[in-house]
This record gives structure tokens, C-alpha cells and sequence, in this order.
């Protein structure tokens, strides 16, 4: 088992100091040239595409090990290991580009140290193509998206992103799109899944981080955390940690229809202490509430999308009452959260206090605190809309968690340092394990 290991507050703060140096004397760094599912968290229809291939597509499981550079596919049902793939077949070559840049180098031993709690980041966000052949995968440490094979295992295209690092991404509803956020550059693309070609791209805050696709695919949720590697985490400090946004965007425009004031928001409610960085969020079903975590926050706020304003609050028991606030994982009390497809249900990762647990959405009661494992980091609806799948980073295995009865139903081992869970697709050629499986694709996902 792996434990997560923590910068002590002076080394984190002697980099952190020396990377804000850094971004202040050379800039952003260099901006490659234009090249002219969806939601993190829900289920949606399977697609035409998908329906086209019938019987050739098998669901998959998808599972990030982000400090072993590898990823996990499951079986839905059984959870049972199909295969494991490796995301930086390119690691030589990559590593020869970054040693001959100054710059670059610098940007990749910070990264180590401080958002990867001294390991390297090499995949933190993957989706499918929904024909079943690509895997397309972020890797934060070498600042790319990629397209890999899941036939030969080759990386068919690969993006570099703006600045040094990537970071999460959100998957279009027809599959046709995935935008990724660029967290050193302040932007998000948005690429071509067919062949990588940018299509376009949008402004963010400091350090861009969650996307979501809403209303059908016409529309993006955008949130940016600030800098997380900051040691500045005392909340009269709050503001020197960059600009953090809410926005809606027009995914066919990319133009920033509306940004939400959090700061106004939140004094409003009475929490005038607590930071503005939205972390990972859900919708419900009509995409007119937005439930989201927030920095150093034990529990989740649910704002509403006309108004703007936070209409509930949901205070979750905090199991590290004395822990500073300088150890919390990039400022994550808790970080993964997901409403099921009813909208009656909210499972939750208690990140800090290593437990998870499922909220009722019309009552706000929680369910049991449920220890699964060490530094829960991401949930993620099952494809039919019953369980949630947790991933627990610090023991290197997740959970299948039951949204009706709030257990713990089934749980494995995986790589290093498991982060992102998707629900994907395969061809069945592929895995011949899943001919046997039923979740073939003929309806919902």
C-alpha cells in the first residue's frame, strides 16, 4: 500500500516562494500556436455513435494511477482487472525535451514537489472515445494531452497545452470534443478527439481545474482553484492565492457568457472565511442547482444558477479538527462529489478525514462515515446510475458505493496513486473477457 506522503510547511513554503519567483521573472512560459462525458459526474444517453456500434462496444472502467503512469480497466459489474496500460509509453522522449529546458525542468521538479507530494503526475483526467478505440488521457508533469490506442497501446496524437502542466478535462456528450484545462497558463482548449487539433479555447482564473458540460452539450461549467501549492492558506490570506472564477461558457463560441460573484455569494450566507475556490462539483439532473466542494471546506454549498446565490449548506464532521491548514492535499478538505441521475442522492469524499459518505439531496442528512480506505479523491456515478465509484489515493484501491443503501458494496486493488474514475468504452475485440459481460450498449449510460 502506498501512503500519502506531505511537504512539511517549510519546504512548501521555500517552494512555494520559489515558484511564485519563478512565474514572476520568466512569465507564464511559452504558448504553443493556436491550432484553429461530458459531465465529470453524471449519466447521460449513450450516443448515436455509440448505438452504431451495438454490440462491438463494451463499457469499461477507467481508472488513473496518476503516480504509476498507468491505467486500470475494470469490468463494471464485477469490478474484476481486464488490463492495465501504460500512459507515458513516450516517458524517454519527454524527459530528454524537459532536461534540455531550463524552464521547464524547473516547472517539472515543482510539480513533483509540491502538487505531487514528491512523485511525479502523469495522468490525472482520462475519458474514451465512444467508439471504444482511444484513451485519452492529461498528464500534469509533461504539460500534454494524449490519445492512446487501445489496440496497440501507441499514442495515436498529443497536444501540448499552454504553460507547463495540464490538468482535469470534461468529455462533450457526442464524444466529438474534450477540453482540457491548462493550470499554469490560465486557459482552457478544447480539442478534436479524432485527431487532437484544437478547436478552440477560453479564459479562466488562476489555475483552471474543473469543466463540465451542460445544458445538452450547448454549454461549459467552468471553475478555477487559484494556487493550491501556495503556503499563504490562512483565510485573511485568501486573496493572494490568484483569481478563482465560476463561469458558464458557450461551448460552440468558447465566449464567457456569465462568471458568478463567490466572494458575495458566500459573505452572504455567513461564510466570509471561507475561500472562493471551487473544487469538484455535480449538477442536478436539470442543471439548475450546482452543488461543488470548496477549499479547506468540510462539506459542499449548492448555489443557484439563475440567481447566483448559495441556497444551502451542507457541514460535514471534520475527523482532523487540529491538522493545519498547510497539510491539507492543495487545499482539499474534501474533494469528489457526485449526484445520482435522480437527483435524490450525493456521494461524497471526505478527502482530509478519509471517509466517504452519501447526503439525502432533499433532507441534507448524511448517511454513515464510511472507511474505505486513505485520501478519497474522486466520485464518480456508476454507468447505470446505482452506485458510486470512490477512488481512495492513499491505499490504492476504489469502491463500489451503493446510493440507495449508503455502503460500502465492493471494493479492489489498483495502481499508484489512483485519482480520476470514468465510466468509458471498448471495442470487445479488445477485451475478450467482457463478451460475457451485460452491459453491452442499447440504451442509457
Amino acid at each position: 500500500m502506498t501512503s500519502t506522503r506531505h511537504v512539511t510547511r517549510s519546504a512548501r513554503l521555500t517552494l512555494g516562494l520559489v515558484l511564485a519567483g519563478t512565474l514572476g521573472v520568466l512569465g507564464p512560459g511559452p504558448v504553443e500556436a493556436d491550432e484553429g462525458g461530458g459531465s465529470a459526474n453524471r449519466v447521460t444517453d449513450v450516443t448515436r455513435e455509440q448505438r452504431r456500434h451495438g454490440t462491438g462496444v463494451r463499457r469499461v472502467v477507467f481508472v488513473g494511477n496518476n503516480w504509476a503512469g498507468t491505467a486500470d480497466l475494470l469490468a463494471p459489474g464485477s469490478f474484476r482487472r481486464l488490463g492495465r496500460i501504460d500512459v507515458i509509453p513516450d516517458r524517454d522522449a519527454r524527459m530528454l525535451e524537459i532536461a534540455a529546458d531550463p524552464y521547464r525542468l524547473a516547472y517539472f521538479l515543482a510539480i513533483r514537489a509540491l502538487i505531487g507530494e514528491g512523485h511525479d503526475q502523469f495522468v490525472d483526467d482520462m475519458y474514451s472515445s465512444n467508439d471504444g478505440r482511444l484513451m485519452i488521457v492529461s498528464r500534469p508533469s509533461f504539460a500534454d494531452v494524449v490519445a492512446i490506442s487501445l489496440a496497440t497501446r501507441k499514442i495515436v496524437w498529443r497536444f501540448p497545452v499552454a504553460g507547463v502542466r495540464s490538468d482535469h478535462m470534461a468529455l462533450s456528450p457526442d464524444g466529438r470534443r474534450v477540453v482540457v484545462s491548462a493550470s499554469t497558463a490560465n486557459v482552457v482548449h478544447v480539442l478534436r478527439i479524432s485527431d487532437g487539433k484544437q478547436v478552440g479555447r477560453f479564459r479562466s482564473g488562476g489555475s483552471p481545474h474543473e469543466s463540465t458540460f451542460i445544458d445538452g452539450g450547448k454549454r461549459i461549467l467552468h471553475a478555477s482553484i487559484g494556487m493550491v501549492y501556495s503556503p499563504l492558506d490562512d483565510p485573511a490570506l485568501d486573496p493572494t492565492k490568484q483569481q478563482r472564477v465560476l463561469q458558464i461558457v458557450d461551448a460552440r463560441t468558447y465566449k464567457i457568457i456569465r462568471r458568478y460573484d463567490l466572494r458575495k455569494a458566500l459573505d452572504a450566507r455567513g461564510l466570509t472565511r471561507t475561500s472562493t475556490a471551487v473544487r469538484p462539483m455535480t449538477l442536478s439532473p436539470d442543471d439548475q442547482t450546482f452543488y461543488f466542494q470548496l477549499s479547506f471546506f468540510h462539506g459542499f454549498v449548492a448555489l443557484d444558477r439563475k440567481s447566483g446565490k448559495i441556497t444551502r449548506v451542507k457541514h460535514l464532521p471534520n475527523l482532523v479538527p487540529n491538522m493545519p491548514r498547510e497539510q491539507y492535499v492543495l487545499d482539499s478538505a474534501h474533494h469528489g462529489i457526485a449526484m445520482n441521475p435522480s437527483g435524490t442522492k450525493i456521494c461524497v469524499a471526505g478527502t482530509m478525514s478519509d471517509y466517504a459518505t452519501v447526503v439525502d439531496a432533499k433532507t441534507f442528512r448524511r448517511g454513515k462515515l464510511l472507511k474505505g480506505g486513505l485520501k478519497p479523491y474522486w466520485v464518480t456515478p456508476s454507468w447505470d446510475g446505482r452506485y458510486c465509484y470512490i477512488s481512495w489515493s492513499g491505499s490504492d484501491k476504489i469502491s463500489k458505493i451503493s446510493y440507495a443503501t449508503g455502503r460500502i458494496t465492493q471494493s479492489v486493488r489498483v495502481g499508484d496513486h489512483p485519482q480520476r474514475v470514468r465510466n468509458g468504452f471498448i471495442r470487445t475485440s479488445l477485451v475478450p473477457g467482457l463478451r460475457g459481460h451485460g452491459s453491452r450498449v442499447t440504451g442509457r449510460g
